[in-house]
């Protein structure tokens, strides 16, 4: 009885990738060696007969020309000079009457078995008191008698058995080599993919800085585990971010939470007039209604990246939704004595969610207009680049330093500069999602002084694949 242990070894191996891919580069040796075994012999053994049987259909077709021009007599001179000039002494001819009696040939009687007209037969004979394996064809003549052609194939039956016996051995050999082989794809598989299986149990034991080494042999299993450091890399990535992202949420919120709970603290141990305490119950709110509104910035921006707002993309023309944003914010930039300048075409044409794209110039605006000092100018243009169209907006404010500009996109990102200035920083973060969910790109470059911040949008609908 076979021990479970034992059972589960052999499913286990059975279900081993390594075991398959031996398995199949076995059988696709084996199946190869055999069609070169199998061609070899057509080539050969099997060019060795049809070459006979060729030369004695040939000398059968001249000794019936030769017997309607001449008779029997004309039949029996051909054969005794074919017998004559036989060098190599394995041609093989009988000539026998109607009664099967013997006439003339190198064969005394007429072989029992073969009987049939035209047939074709590989038999023993005895020709001068050696018997050897002939191969002959039976012809019947019109007058009656019977005519046997044939050759001597003994030489060539052991040249035949010779190389059946080697390609024999050369399969065995060759089942032999499939095998070692095999095992040998075996040991390189598990070998290559060793490397891999150790990375993933470091990282499921909680060692995030593992990653697969590389051979530097550039093949597909470098490939492969370039791919996965690269995945690995955006797991950290992203779970550094859910962290950065966790601290700045507390951070931001228990700034606000806790002076909302201490104004209420306050009103209800020292609010004397109904007035007091109702002012101090509205500035609580305006601090929770802060608090909301990061959260509903955060949710947003989880909405955009997962890519549900898909369904609102259409062409649209960005010339009248950038004059919308301006006016918008005309009021505010005045408030701050700074100018609004427009560089729009007549006319301009974008795929996406227009709701979404003006959210995202609205963002850019209200940082440039933000961060701007009084008497400056924020620049809104829009243009067409090759298949994009380009939304820019610049501003002359103290812009964002080089180390700066790769974290700005991120959530909660807040340079030195910035810390001052209302905000959650959640703005970029918002662009950068809008621009990604549209298949475009935002670019932040100097503008000295100031920023500029620049919206890839791609101008025409995605082709389908099947399109075309």
């Amino acid at each position: 009885m076979i021990s479970p242990l034992r059972l589960w070894r052999n499913r286990r191996i059975a279900r081993s990738a390594g075991v398959r891919f031996a398995a199949v580069y076995a059988v696709l040796l084996a199946i190869s060696a055999t069609a070169l075994a199998l061609f070899l012999w057509w080539a050969t053994a099997g060019l060795l007969d049809r070459q006979t049987e060729a030369t004695i259909q040939s000398d059968a077709q001249s000794l019936q020309e030769r017997f309607r021009q001449g008779g029997t007599a004309a039949l029996i001179l051909s054969i005794e000079n074919r017998l004559a000039l036989d060098v190599e002494d394995n041609a093989i001819y009988l000539l026998a009457d109607p009664e099967l009696h013997r006439i003339a040939g190198n064969l005394l009687n007429w072989p029992p078995m073969v009987t049939r007209n035209d047939g074709r037969y590989e038999l023993q004979v005895q020709r001068a008191g050696v018997r050897s394996l002939a191969f002959v064809q039976r012809y019947d003549l019109p007058n009656g008698d019977h005519l046997l052609v044939g050759r001597d194939i003994q030489a060539r039956s052991q040249l035949r058995r010779l190389l059946t016996d080697a390609l024999l051995w050369a399969m065995g050999v060759v089942l032999v080599m499939a095998t070692i082989g095999g095992l040998f794809v075996r040991l390189l598989f598990r070998r290559a993919l060793a490397s891999l299986s150790a990375t993933t149990t470091a990282i499921a034991a909680g060692d995030f800085g593992r990653r697969v080494p590389l051979s530097g042999r550039r093949d597909e299993f470098d490939q492969m585990a370039e791919t996965v450091n690269e995945m690995l890399d955006r797991i950290t990535r992203l779970m550094d971010g859910v962290r950065q992202v966790s601290n700045a949420i507390a951070h931001d919120l228990r700034t606000p939470i806790t002076r909302a709970r201490a104004r209420l603290e306050e009103a209800a141990s020292h609010a004397e007039t109904e007035e007091e305490l109702r002012a101090a119950i509205e500035r609580a709110t305006s601090d929770l209604d802060g608090i909301v509104a990061i959260f509903q910035g955060l949710l947003r921006i989880a909405e955009i990246e997962a890519g549900s707002r898909r369904a609102a993309f259409a062409e649209t023309d960005l010339v009248p939704l950038l004059q919308g944003v301006a006016e918008l914010y005309e009021a505010v930039a005045e408030e701050k004595n700074v100018r609004l300048e427009l560089r729009l075409p007549e006319r301009l044409t974008a795929y996406g969610d227009p709701a979404l794209i003006q959210q995202a110039v609205a963002n850019l605006i209200d940082n440039a207009v933000k961060f701007s000092p009084e008497g400056a100018a924020v620049r809104l243009e829009a243009s067409a680049q090759g298949s994009a169209a380009c939304i820019t907006v610049a501003d002359q404010g103290p812009g964002i330093p080089p180390e700066d500009r790769k974290h700005a996109t991120e959530r909660f990102f807040r340079g030195e500069k910035a810390r001052s200035t209302p905000g959650s920083g959640l703005g970029l973060a918002l662009v950068q999602a809008v621009a990604q969910l549209h298949g475009g790109r935002l670019e932040l470059s100097d503008a000295a002084p100031g920023l500029v911040a620049k919206l890839f949008l791609s101008a025409r609908p995605p082709q389908r694949p099947d399109a075309g």
